[in-house]
């Protein structure tokens, strides 16, 4: 009863971050960006991932600061959240829209993404994190910033209405890949009637932009509620199940968490964006690796000293999986000419089911 009880809660808990960030919390977000005039890229690469990310976020620095959960908790909620998103969001994306993708942000995200992916390998081997990690993988990101304005102003300027492009700003809910009908839809309409409700009295700050900041500052504080309760609920159920918390973490825990890109993601795919799609899961991976693990590894080691305990064997695993994963998604890229196909996406699919798999088989613990 008490497993029943906690997976309740992290469905509940995936459930209800999704829809604060998509429905209020990019909304509040855009009109932040517009105030502080930021171009369309600079936002999506900002503000905007901050957006989707923020889930990611808030439950690393709970993981870290609690007592009671443990940082593997949030270490494996970002790496199972960047295989999450560069094996399904990228398959689903392939599944939904088989076209001609362009190839230079493509690429140009691949590498940095890559980087960052070494720096992580390199930086978990001994199991544990410092304060100067922390601050590489932030500086890292701000390095990326620079490089992408750079970028767009003197090497591809000519293409900076398409990279523009890859950041619209477009709000998308669970509702919209959801059955329009029938026994399920009925069930969810029923259980989440409370929490749509409570998002109805909110003010809209695309309608009511002096709500701005209050949206953007309740939102935050849903998200932390929402996270407070996924981390115990998983901190628990690793033990009633007798799995390391980090298996959690990498599976359940990062799936649930990136809801808001694979929905984005897929809908913008089959309205012919594949672009889109894919700069996103890319682009998300970035943030998730440099800021959504840095930032909370910064402010922790400030206060605290070095992370010790992350759950070295099965993280390592992974972040190899992460790597080989993104050479698997470019090299059939190159081979394709740079065309999303479906064989692809499948592909990619099965490769994460079979990750998930190994990873409650106990194939991860080299």
């Amino acid at each position: 009863m008490e497993i029943l009880r906690d997976v309740a809660i992290i469905l509940f808990s995936f459930y209800f971050m999704s829809e604060i960030v998509d429905v209020l919390f990019i909304k509040s977000l855009d009109n932040i960006a517009a105030r502080l005039k930021l171009s369309e890229s600079v936002s999506g690469a900002t503000l905007l991932a901050f957006g989707t990310s923020a889930p990611e976020i808030a439950t690393a620095l709970f993981a870290l600061f609690l007592a009671e959960a443990h940082p593997a908790t949030g270490v494996g909620t970002i790496v199972g959240s960047a295989i999450f998103q560069i094996l399904v969001v990228i398959g689903f994306a392939c599944i939904a829209n088989r076209s001609k993708l362009s190839w230079k942000p493509i690429l140009r995200d691949s590498a940095f993404y890559a980087f960052s992916v070494i720096l992580l390998l390199v930086f978990v081997q001994d199991n544990k994190l410092t304060l100067l990690e922390g601050a590489i993988l932030v500086g890292c990101y701000i390095l990326y910033l620079t490089f992408l304005n750079l970028w767009m102003r003197y090497i591809d300027n000519e293409s900076k209405a398409a990279e523009n492009e890859s950041y619209i700003k477009e709000e998308y809910a669970i509702e919209d890949v959801l059955p329009r009908r029938g026994l399920l839809r009925k069930t969810i309409d029923i259980v989440t009637a409370p929490l749509r409700l409570l998002i109805r009295i909110i003010p809209d700050p695309a309608k009511s932009s002096q709500w701005t900041y209050p949206v953007f500052i309740l939102c935050l504080g849903f998200i932390a509620l929402a996270s407070y309760w996924m981390v115990m609920a998983a901190e628990r159920l690793a033990l009633q199940i007798g799995i390391p918390t980090e298996i959690i973490a990498l599976t359940i825990l990062a799936g649930g968490t990136s809801m808001p890109e694979i929905i984005s993601s897929y809908i913008v795919a089959k309205q012919g964006r594949g672009d889109m799609a894919i700069a996103n899961a890319i682009g998300s991976n970035i943030f998730d690796i440099l800021m959504s693990l840095g930032l909370p590894v910064l402010i922790y080691t400030l206060m605290h000293g070095d992370i010790s305990g992350i759950g070295s064997a099965n993280i390592t695993s992974s972040v190899i999986l992460l790597f080989a994963s993104l050479l698997l998604v470019l090299l059939a890229f190159v081979l394709t000419r740079f065309h999303a196909t479906r064989l692809l996406g499948y592909t990619l699919i099965v490769i994460y089911v079979v990750y998930v798999w190994g990873a409650y088989a106990g194939w991860l613990e080299v």
